[in-house]
């Protein structure tokens, strides 16, 4: 492991990286319920948990073997909404199994992933990203997560004069996963290893002992469930016959410009999001070199795209980077075996989904607002006192990240901004082709968002 993973030249071990991929598994290990139920309005819904862990595994393993790194893959969450509710429910309504159109969709959107991968294109856009917003980008994406894990609490919570407002310190999600929170700081303080992964478990095994205490109280139509695991409906595997390679080549060709309009959407969101996390992630666990590139990220970038291909064989919705690879980070990982026992710890879900599943986001949300502290340190190495151009693109990434709950909205409005500024400077050498490709694609996005809305 030593010579494939070169665990002493990142300043790691063995130990240390299974903590940080089972801590990673842990804060994402929610996907396996979440996209169920959100794909099952359209599709089986046990045939999506398990196409969702064998692709998580895939994809995970692909980028921890082959890339090196500590990032774990999943069905990503807004494209799994996007999927059933606007597409499926909503544009093809009428059509009968949309969702076979959806995954062709995916299908067809992970092959020209693949393909912008192999010319290196995808590659050039990280590259291309000027270093005051990269770290825009990270910090942005320590305040959405951060944001993602005080929602999973009820920490913060909608509100319709406001948006969002405090939530109800009574409940117990809300004072469990602050406690959490204070747990994971003070085992940080005595230098504790494992200490994002002990919080998640001190907080659920707290929950259980408020579910026994009366205080914790089950209530499945309002969302709130046993914390205890269920093993009484025992494995549901035969439902991946529901799903896996199930698509509609036939529609596609008939209704073409349909159906490249809800490609391109899958394939926008999914392009930029990976490029924020990847960035982000790659910058808390120091692996950017001097010139903020990240070595083999074209390795990185075609993992997220063959995980694309084999998520829609097997029946879910696009697979991409997850931010809550930087909880692994938080615990130390560096290398692609963190990645691996991540991947490892999916195949174990098929057979274990009852305890995984139990594990409650209030849980997991003590991670999520540490891990969000630690990216947002990334705020320190913004240059405000520089370039106006470079300036104002990481503050852009850094507010709309958590404020249009969306890392590529973030990447969106940062570049844009910046070559904007850059052209009214005129220092458009700046400016490579492929950043001006980029805000092409973005601008054409902005004028969809408009027809859209209007």
């Amino acid at each position: 492991m030593e010579k494939y993973f070169k665990l002493k030249e990142h300043g790691t071990n063995v130990r240390t990286e299974v903590i940080a991929g089972l801590t990673t598994f842990l804060t994402m290990a929610y996907i396996l319920a979440v996209n169920p139920n959100i794909l099952g309005t359209v599709m089986d819904k046990s045939g999506v948990f398990v196409a969702t862990a064998l692709a998580s595994a895939i994809a995970t393993f692909i980028m921890g073997l082959w890339a090196n790194y500590p990032i774990a893959l999943s069905a990503g969450l807004g494209l799994n909404a996007y999927f059933a509710y606007t597409v499926c429910l909503g544009e093809l309504g009428g059509e009968a199994d949309a969702f076979t159109i959806c995954l062709t969709a995916v299908f067809v959107e992970g092959i020209i992933f693949i393909i912008l991968s192999l010319f290196k294109v995808r590659e050039q856009i990280i590259n291309g990203i000027p270093m005051n917003l990269k770290n825009g980008i990270s910090a942005g994406i320590g305040l959405f997560v951060a944001f993602i894990g005080m929602q999973g609490a009820g920490i913060i919570i909608k509100n319709d004069s406001t948006l969002v407002s405090l939530g109800d310190f009574a409940k117990p999600q809300v004072a469990l996963a602050l406690i959490g929170f204070v747990i994971i700081l003070v085992l940080e303080h005595y230098h504790v290893k494992g200490s994002v992964l002990i919080g998640i478990l001190a907080t659920w095994f707290l929950g259980m002992l408020a579910q026994l205490g009366g205080w914790y109280v089950v209530d499945v139509e309002n969302g709130v469930y046993s914390l205890f695991p269920d093993f009484s409906q025992g494995l549901q595997l035969g439902g991946i016959a529901n799903t896996a390679f199930k698509f509609n080549f036939a529609w596609a060709g008939k209704h073409l410009i349909q159906f490249i309009a809800i490609m391109f959407s899958f394939l926008y969101v999914d392009l930029f999001d990976t490029v924020g996390t990847v960035v982000g992630v790659a910058d808390k666990a120091r692996l950017l070199d001097k010139e903020g590139k990240l070595p083999r990220v074209g390795r990185v970038l075609m993992s997220d795209a063959i995980g694309t291909v084999a998520g829609a064989c097997l029946g879910t919705s696009t697979i991409t980077s997850f931010v809550e690879s930087s909880a692994g980070v938080a615990a130390g990982g560096r290398t692609g075996l963190t990645a691996v026992v991540t991947g490892f710890m999916f195949l174990v879900s098929l057979v274990l989904s009852p305890i995984f599943l139990a594990i409650p986001s209030f849980a997991t949300a003590p991670a999520l607002i540490y891990v969000g502290m630690l990216m947002v340190s990334s705020a320190k190495k913004i240059e405000f006192d520089g370039d106006i151009a470079d300036t104002a693109a990481a503050y852009m990434a850094l507010v709309m990240m958590p404020l249009a709950y969306s890392i590529a909205t973030g990447i969106m409005f940062g570049i844009i901004v910046w070559v904007i500024l850059k052209v009214f400077e005129k220092k458009t050498k700046d400016i490579s082709p492929v950043m001006w490709v980029v805000f092409v694609l973005f601008c054409l996005r902005i004028v969809s968002l408009v027809t859209h809305f209007s």
